[in-house]
């Protein structure tokens, strides 16, 4: 039996402040919950067949970080946490409630600061994917792509060489819209890179269950990060992925899926509804 390929539509959404968002969603919102992708560095290109996947089985809204992907960035709009504001007014705007907040890199970051702003109790879950955000412990450092360059960054983000991108295929369109959304980057990730030293003080606070997912292989945010990282939260979980680097769910998306299968069965199913919860088939 084939399964049909989920369908997905754009649209931008104005939030309160002046503020527009635009939106890939994947699915139809049928019953007010659903799971919201925040992409990192890469764009929201690296949550695609991730969202695709999980729509098979929950509505997916893959929101695009303005500056990203040619989009505009006011410049009010500069920090995770300007960032987790914003998507907190989408899932208003949006009217979900139930929601798994999946995070990749610096989205794992942005979907914690929503978390802990979360006084509306729209956000059930969090999915971090190699997240960022907390301070590393010595000797334990975050690689900062924009000092390793395309070439090296590849290297550490992938386990598997084919999906590494070669620079010397991309045309010059393509390097000159990477270059932007490394810039954009570097503005939401501040300085310290990718990680607020006061954040990992703060995170006891939040309450809803937590899946910390990391690829053994990854050179970008190292496994014993991660591990350190789900150690914040006091409902947390923590998998570990083999042969998978910085995206878990691009080279191992059916250990990732499992993950978060069992994750919903054992620490979430709020009152019965389980946003984003995958088949292991």
């Amino acid at each position: 039996m084939t399964v049909s390929a989920p369908t997905s539509t754009t649209r931008t959404i104005d939030l309160p402040g002046g503020l527009a968002i635009t939106v890939q969603e994947f699915g139809a919102n049928t019953d007010g919950t659903g799971v919201l992708m925040l992409h990192g560095g890469a764009g929201p290109r690296s949550m695609a067949g991730f969202a695709a996947g999980m729509s098979q089985h929950a509505y997916v809204v893959v929101p695009t970080h303005p500056g990203f992907d040619g989009t505009p960035r006011p410049e009010s709009t500069d920090t995770v946490a300007d960032l987790a504001t914003a998507y907190l007014d989408l899932l208003d705007a949006l009217d979900l409630r139930g929601v798994m907040v999946a995070g990749s890199s610096v989205g794992g970051w942005i979907a914690a600061e929503m978390a802990l702003r979360d006084n509306a109790a729209r956000i059930s879950c969090l999915t971090l994917l190699a997240s960022t955000g907390v301070a590393p412990e010595p000797p334990l450092q975050l690689a900062n792509p924009a000092e390793l360059g395309p070439v090296r960054t590849g290297e550490l983000a992938f386990h598997n060489p084919q999906l590494r991108l070669s620079p010397a295929t991309l045309s010059p369109e393509q390097l000159a819209a990477m270059a932007a959304d490394q810039r954009t980057l570097a503005v939401y990730a501040g300085d310290p890179f990718c990680y607020d030293p006061k954040l990992r003080g703060r995170l006891h606070r939040v309450t809803v269950p937590v899946l910390v997912i990391a690829g053994e292989r990854d050179g970008i945010t190292p496994l014993e990060y991660e591990r350190s990282l789900a150690g914040c939260f006091p409902r947390a979980t923590f998998r570990a992925v083999p042969e998978a680097g910085h995206f878990p769910h691009i080279e191992q998306p059916a250990a990732v899926f499992g993950a978060i299968g069992d994750f919903v069965d054992t620490e979430v199913k709020p009152d019965g509804q389980q946003p984003g919860r995958p088949s292991h088939r």
